[in-house]
């Protein structure tokens, strides 16, 4: 059985936002430890930005896997 668009939208954004806010936590804790220092709104930025790319990559390759399972029972 396959997986619908809206089911892969809604795990790709899922997945994401715990990816998100656990990046938001990881640049504000580790930076520092390598002396580069952002304040919180390039933080969200740059978080946001990775997170748009983040959601588009998953769902891609969500629909292109899900394609070639649904070929490979053909």
């Amino acid at each position: 059985m396959s997986q619908s668009k809206k089911h892969s939208w809604l795990e790709a954004l899922v997945n994401t936002a715990v990816g998100f806010v656990l990046s938001i936590a990881a640049v504000q804790w580790l930076f520092p430890l390598f002396g580069v220092r952002m304040t919180l709104s390039e933080n969200l930025i740059a978080t946001l930005l990775m997170t748009v790319i983040s959601v588009l990559r998953g769902y891609v390759l969500r629909r292109v896997f899900n394609h070639w399972h649904l070929r490979s029972y053909r």
